[in-house]
């Protein structure tokens, strides 16, 4: 498949990076990839929002079905779905959570 093709030649160039000899070289690499990961990964997570939430609306597709067809987890998709994003910070908090 043409699209594990290209996520392969991604995999290769970050191995690329990994057998740059000089530490500081690849210092500077690993940290501009770095961030560029975290940009796209931001413009990813709403992409896949949006598909999910179209998935559901237009195709009556369930939670299980779209983490199978998007490859991530059921949770993510409800995430995805209920718009939180992060490490939890942005899920509303529920009755006991914080221990008492």
């Amino acid at each position: 498949m043409a699209d594990d093709e290209e996520v392969q030649r991604v995999f290769d160039a970050l191995d690329d990076v990994e057998r740059i000899a000089d530490p500081e070289a690849r210092s500077r690499a690993q940290v501009q990839i770095t961030a560029e990961a975290r940009r796209r990964g931001a413009k990813w997570t709403q992409e896949r929002a949006v598909l999910a939430r179209q998935m559901q609306a237009t195709e009556g597709e369930s939670v299980r079905g779209i983490a199978k067809r998007l490859g991530v987890s059921a949770s993510t998709v409800q995430d995805l779905l209920r718009g939180y994003k992060g490490s939890g910070k942005d899920r509303p908090r529920t009755e006991g959570a914080d221990g008492g």
